[in-house]
Order: C-alpha cells, then sequence, then structure tokens
C-alpha cells in the first residue's frame, strides 16, 4: 500500500507536456500535403559549411562557412513561403522538442531561441524537463536544429579556451564568467542571424522584382503568424523568463568577441510556461 501511494505521489509530481501529435486512436488521414518539396541538398549542403566553420583554425573562414549556411537556410525558407502562396496545400507548423542540459542550460535555451527566431520558428522552455519545444515549419526546425548543435559546439570549444577563472582574492569565478560568456554569445549571434535573414530576403525580393518582390516581405510574414498562432494554440499561458543575469565582465565581453568569430550562420527573454 506505500508503495502505491508512493508511485502515485511521484507520477502527479511528473510536469505535464505538451502533445506533438494525435494520441493513438485519434489520428486522421491528412489531406494536406507537405511543404518540404524544396531541394532537399540543401541542409547536406549547411551541414558542410558548418563542419568546416567548426574544423578551420582561421576565424575569418569560420565566419563565412557559417554566413553560408544561414543564407541558404534563408533562401530555403523563402522558397517554401513562395511555394506554399502558390499551391496552398503546405502543412502548417510543427512542434519538435530538442534537448538543452545543465550546466548553463539558460544561455543555451537563449541562443536557440535566437536561432529559432532569426529562421521563423519559435522555442518555448518549459524549465522543468530538459528540452525545449520548437514551432516551426518542418524545414525551418531542421535548419534551427543544425545550426544550434554547430553553434553550441563553437560557442563551447571557445569558452573552453579561457580555462579555469578566479579573482583577485584566488576565489573561483569560472561558473560566472562562463555563464556571462554563453549569455553575451546567444545575444550575438542572435544579431547576425537576422542580418544575414534578413539581407537574403532584400536580395531576393530585388531579384523578382515587381510585385512578386514587394508580396514576398507579407508571405514570409504570414508564415511567421501561422507559427504564432500554432504557439497559442498549444501554449494559451505562456510567460516571459527573464533573462540571465551576467555578472562577469570579462565573461560578457568575451562571448560576445567569439560571437563574432564564430561562423554563423541569445535573446534576452525567452518564453516559458
Amino acid at each position: 500500500m506505500q508503495a502505491a501511494v508512493e508511485l502515485i505521489s511521484t507520477i502527479w509530481a511528473v510536469p505535464s507536456i505538451e502533445s506533438l501529435g494525435p494520441r493513438p486512436g485519434e489520428a486522421r488521414p491528412s489531406t494536406r500535403r507537405s511543404s518540404s518539396r524544396v531541394d532537399p541538398r540543401v541542409l547536406e549542403r549547411v551541414r558542410a559549411l558548418l563542419a568546416k566553420a567548426e574544423s578551420t583554425t582561421f576565424e575569418a573562414e569560420a565566419e563565412t562557412f557559417t554566413a553560408g549556411a544561414q543564407s541558404l537556410m534563408a533562401r530555403h525558407s523563402i522558397d517554401a513561403a513562395l511555394l506554399a502562396a502558390t499551391e496552398r496545400t503546405t502543412a502548417g507548423p510543427t512542434l519538435r522538442r530538442v534537448g538543452v542540459d545543465n550546466p548553463y542550460e539558460s544561455p543555451k535555451v537563449s541562443l536557440l531561441s535566437g536561432i529559432a527566431s532569426a529562421n521563423y520558428c519559435r522555442a518555448v522552455w518549459p524549465r522543468t524537463t530538459g528540452h525545449v519545444t520548437l514551432i516551426g515549419h518542418a524545414e525551418d526546425l531542421d535548419a534551427v536544429e543544425t545550426l544550434f548543435t554547430s553553434l553550441l559546439v563553437q560557442a563551447t570549444t571557445a569558452m573552453a579556451q579561457h580555462g579555469k577563472q578566479t579573482d583577485a582574492y584566488g576565489r573561483s569565478r569560472t561558473a560566472a564568467f562562463r555563464r556571462s560568456f554563453l549569455m553575451a554569445f546567444a545575444l550575438r549571434i542572435r544579431e547576425r542571424l537576422h542580418r544575414v535573414a534578413d539581407a537574403e530576403v532584400a536580395a531576393v525580393a530585388e531579384q523578382r522584382g515587381g510585385s512578386a518582390g514587394t508580396e514576398l516581405v507579407p508571405l514570409l510574414e504570414e508564415r511567421r503568424d501561422a507559427v504564432d498562432d500554432a504557439v497559442d494554440e498549444y501554449f494559451p499561458h505562456l510567460r516571459a523568463s527573464r533573462p540571465t543575469t551576467v555578472s562577469d565582465d570579462e565573461g560578457w565581453f568575451s562571448g560576445h568577441a567569439a560571437a563574432d568569430r564564430a561562423s554563423l550562420g541569445g535573446s534576452g527573454e525567452v518564453e516559458r510556461r
């Protein structure tokens, strides 16, 4: 009897998580086709660029490779939006979970959130479940996951090069340094990704010209609005969490510099339940 009571108590203490699909027996055949009909080799090219960014020892090369990757992702999303506008049969936004582990969980989530924002996605962090839920169109979610994995590797590698940190009295300040480092890295990467994505939109609009060019931005806003609607549906009680406290100036400036060197392609407030 005692074991049963303890089991029930444990089950009740488990945090609830959103459903990513229909429950068993509730699935219905879909009449909508997937929008992932843009060249499937795009992500392979993105991964190849990011692999080069992670392996090179030359900062300028790394930045070029990452910027190229983000540019490809942005073009991928633009092509999908144009295809959706033509066919009007595209699948809507979906949900995907990405694991984010301690230590320094909050700055890592900020990095993921910034990458998502630049790629027409949203990130929701329940805090207690060890994962972030991404909401977006399938091809955009693929891009976000790929870029997050690469940039987290780059950030962690750059951070580790600073080694352990101590204050003037010999006390450890490594945790504060690394937390500040990752937060600065996340914020700066967010700025850079948005700049690359905006430049790609402007370039495509100019190439298309005329009414086709002027219609591109509204199409992308429609894509973003669809994601916002999905967030409202699945997470009706969202609230913004406070950004991670930055307490180490050296860590902050080191993280900012590392983000400038990173091959691109966090955020201040991150949504959570």
